[in-house]
């Protein structure tokens, strides 16, 4: 692992280079070769035979090179695509099953000193309404996630000196602290802006889960021309970020790209040399990867036109890809994606999904008050609730937890609300040891069984509840020996009153 000092020395030598090269119109010398993904990106359509080798390779769940992701990247033929879906699925039965995470996103504040273009949140959209949340309003949104049957968050603000490290670490405080019953947070994520090493070591000691920050675009021209001002415009901080992290102690990181600002194959292979990168550093990769499509925000120029915008077909192959060069990643999709076509998209990899989410500060006490006047989860439209809302983004897939959940267990998946490895310790290189060869199925569904049971206990209508717990009881069968033992105590004593049980 490389110390602190070593970072700092990689990236102020990288800075040095885009000095150098960004008058003549090159790129920095960093741990990416652009000119290889450039080329990678571009790469023709691999023959029948090429694919049918890769893909074998695939189901060896041992991953894939960039080189390879690129060729799939470029298929064009309907089978080979069939092929491809087909592969990726297998690949996620093998590594996690059915169980499918599930987390509500909390936004605390909406001031941003930067000026991304495609972002509501951006310095010069002057129509926005800016909102920080107070800690009482804070806990009130808990409260109200605490109450739906959350127990996962995701901690979300723009960059401002009004959301300061201070105020996230008081916020994150706040939020474990909140009780509703026998109900609180058991694991909070974190989506900020890059800090130093200090600052991640101050994020790892508030006791987070995993640090989320995407690079957006690999491409440091496109970069530059998306991020004209503020603290974000700088290209290497944002890129060398998750090395600061994990110096920090931060062993579980999430990388992401936006896709539909450059080519999609040219950041997918970048997102990929990236994880590589971490791996060889520092013996491990990320935990998660998000794989969100730019939205509509008013305010926001290439959110209302989208520059390069990624059809339906790309956006499978993206998932697909994702979860076979690297099986053991957790993929996060968002709510951005439409309801039915959102639940397509989990058959292809997706392992944790956000569910009832609202982008705006403050507005589960909305939604709520919504809800409670009498008016259903789709009433309004994407772009109404945007219009209404300071939000950063407008949301396509409207259902409340609940009926996500539903709809989960008419699909066969379980819904999951586990923070097992966290809390036992199972993060960074001990839980890729285990997720790799798949073994950390032996934890995954019966700790999501259990979670899942208290759901439908807690929070469940009586008939999600009925048929939730039929499909735990069928689930069991797949549990291994020693998870149908514990699988036989822990649900009787869940439904006695036992709560926040895991292996």
């Amino acid at each position: 692992m490389k110390t602190a000092q070593q970072i700092d020395e990689r990236a102020a030598a990288a800075a040095d280079s885009l000095g150098d090269t960004a008058q003549a119109g090159g790129f920095p010398s960093t741990f990416l070769d652009y000119s290889k993904l450039s080329e990678l990106s571009r790469c023709p359509a691999p023959r029948a035979h090429r694919v049918e080798a890769i893909l074998e390779k695939a189901r060896t769940l041992q991953g894939l090179t960039a080189e390879e992701a690129a060729e799939l990247a470029a298929i064009e033929d309907p089978d080979q695509m069939k092929a491809l879906l087909a592969t990726a699925g297998w690949v996620k039965e093998q590594i996690y099953g059915k169980r499918m995470v599930l987390f509500a996103p909390l936004y605390t504040g909406n001031y941003c000193v930067n000026n991304c273009v495609y972002c509501g949140f951006r310095l010069d959209n002057r129509e926005m309404k800016r909102v920080v949340l107070s800690m009482d309003e804070i806990a009130r949104q808990t409260e109200i996630l605490l109450s739906q049957g959350h127990k996962r968050l995701l901690i979300i603000s723009g960059e401002s000196p009004r959301q300061s490290l201070e105020y996230t670490l008081k916020a994150i405080e706040t939020c474990y602290k909140v009780r509703v019953g026998k109900a609180r947070v058991r694991r909070i994520n974190v989506e900020l802006a890059p800090l130093d090493v200090e600052g991640f070591r101050a994020l790892k000691q508030a006791q987070i889960g995993t640090y989320v920050c995407f690079q957006e675009t690999y491409d440091p021209e496109l970069y530059r021309r998306a991020h004209p001002s503020g603290p974000k415009a700088d290209y290497l901080y944002r890129l060398y970020v998750m090395d600061r992290a994990m110096e920090g102690g931060c062993d579980d990181i999430g990388l992401g790209a936006l896709f539909g600002l450059g080519s999609w194959r040219y950041e997918l292979v970048a997102m990929l040399e990236h994880a590589r990168h971490l791996e060889e550093t520092f013996g491990w990769g990320p935990h998660t990867v998000s794989v969100p499509r730019i939205e509509y925000a008013p305010g926001a120029p290439w959110a209302e036109v989208v520059p390069n915008p990624v059809s339906d077909d790309d956006f499978r192959k993206i998932i697909a890809i994702l979860r076979i060069a690297r099986p053991s990643v957790g993929i996060i999709l968002s709510t951005r994606e439409r309801t039915e076509f959102r639940k397509e998209l989990l058959a292809y990899g997706v392992s944790q999904i956000s569910a009832g989410s609202r982008t705006d500060p403050g507005g589960y006490e909305e939604k709520k008050d919504t809800e409670e006047a009498g008016i259903g989860h789709g009433a309004q439209t994407a772009a109404e609730t945007q219009d209404q809302h300071p939000a950063q983004f407008a949301i396509g897939d409207l259902r409340g937890l609940e009926e996500t959940i539903s709809d989960l267990i008419d699909d066969g998946y379980v819904p999951s609300f586990c923070t097992g490895c966290y809390r036992k310790g199972r993060t960074g290189a001990d839980f890729m040891d285990l997720a790799k060869p798949g073994l950390i199925k032996e934890f995954c569904l019966p700790n999501g069984l259990v979670s899942f049971a208290e759901y439908l206990y807690d929070y469940a209508s009586p008939a999600t509840r009925e048929k939730g717990l039929a499909l735990i009881q069928k689930m069991k069968d797949d549990a291994t020996p020693k998870g149908k033992r514990y699988l036989d105590t822990a649900l009787k004593e869940t439904e006695a009153g036992a709560r926040d049980l895991y292996l």
